[in-house]
């Protein structure tokens, strides 16, 4: 499939019952500060350039982030702090996401995620990240130009290991545990996958010191570094 059915198929997902009823009454009820908002309030397909060599696995939609403006990581602190990176890095056009049509373009690099509806508590269940997974095999499928995924978090670390997984990459060396800054190399016949994890740039991360710009500037740099030396190869 291409990005544009996949995203369809996203947004059209019934898989979780209890997720679409919880984004809907989310959507309904609104965030006084967003009262004026029509809140977007379905499954969030991924966001970026369709040629994109570099993947970044969030967790999940935020209620009143995603779920309002429809894009990923678009209208919530997690956007805040990821999006000035990205620009910094070369990846994004802009340092700012305020909504799905503010004009903002990657270069590269797409945004997806291990589930794709906003869940309550931001704590989505192991069965809904299993009903979600098969979308993030498929949006993997149809990005053969792929080289480095970022994991942003330890559940989209784990998403991205089991997405090599399921398309048969072998791991060099065994996989390690989360970490920030962590690596782990993937191949199959002649492609080669490098995973690397970040701490997701929640705002309970970075208020905390947790993840700081810089922090976050070195696993873009990282990327963009195993891009470049891709490029010099070919």
């Amino acid at each position: 499939m291409t990005l544009d059915e996949i995203s369809a198929r996203v947004v059209a997902c019934a898989r979780c019952p209890e997720l679409r009823i919880y984004c809907r009454q989310v959507a309904t009820e609104k965030k006084r500060a967003f009262s004026d908002w029509n809140y977007w309030g379905k499954p969030v397909p991924a966001f970026g350039d369709p040629a994109a060599r570099l993947m970044l696995v969030g967790l999940a939609p935020g209620a009143h982030g995603s779920n309002r403006t429809g894009r990923m990581f678009t209208g919530d602190g997690s956007g805040d702090f990821l999006y000035p990176a990205l620009y910094r890095a070369g990846f994004a056009s802009q340092p700012q996401a305020f909504s799905a049509s503010d004009r903002l373009r990657l270069r590269e690099c797409i945004i997806t995620a291990a589930a794709r509806c906003a869940p309550p508590r931001n704590r989505p269940t192991p069965q809904e990240l299993r009903n979600c997974f098969p979308y993030l095999v498929a949006e993997f499928d149809a990005l053969p130009r792929l080289e480095v995924v970022v994991g942003l978090g330890a559940i989209g670390w784990e998403a991205a290991l089991k997405m090599l997984r399921e398309r048969t990459f072998a791991l060099d060396p065994s996989p390690p545990k989360f970490g920030h800054g962590m690596e782990t190399t993937a191949h199959r016949g002649d492609r080669t996958i490098t995973l690397i994890g970040s701490f997701h740039p929640s705002r309970q991360n970075t208020n905390t010191g947790k993840l700081t710009e810089p922090m976050f500037d070195a696993i873009f740099a990282r990327a963009g570094s195993i891009l470049r030396i891709s490029n010099r190869a070919s």
